[in-house]
């Protein structure tokens, strides 16, 4: 089991840096990706994608005006965001050598839908994480 995305395994986070292009727009880091994606307009999506830190990333993320489906596609935007990170064969071959390990996103801060905190949680970004291996592994 990985139940740390830190040090050896910090390119699990989404914190990590692992620049990657969508519709013409660079993304240094999933965080800030997925923050973006919440967005309504071109204006506040750019703006997040050109934080200077994933954490100023998250913040603008929170201020923005969220779409209105949010909660029903951001699972679909965490797993897209996913397979461009780990479609750079560097990444994609540090994923590959975690082997058959459980992915845990083990947290202080309380994120108890994305990671685990405490023992308990979703760990919904350990999910997508070990299904983008298979896949990877699938396409191989």
């Amino acid at each position: 089991m990985i139940d740390s995305f830190r040090n050896k395994y910090s390119f699990l986070s989404n914190y990590e840096l692992s620049p990657f292009t969508v519709n013409g727009v660079v993304f240094p880091t999933m965080e800030h990706y997925f923050q973006a994606m919440k967005a309504t307009n071109q204006e506040d999506l750019l703006e997040i994608a050109n934080a200077p830190t994933p954490g100023q990333a998250k913040r603008l993320g929170r201020k923005v005006k969220i779409r209105p489906d949010w909660e029903y596609v951001k699972k679909d935007i965490m797993l897209e965001g996913l397979r461009k990170k780990f479609a750079i064969p560097e990444l994609r071959q540090k994923l590959l050598d975690t082997g058959d390990a459980y992915l845990e996103e083990g947290n202080t801060w309380g994120d108890c839908y994305w990671g685990v905190c405490n023992g308990t949680g979703e760990n919904n970004l350990g999910k997508l994480l070990m299904r983008v291996r298979e896949e990877i592994r699938e396409s191989n």
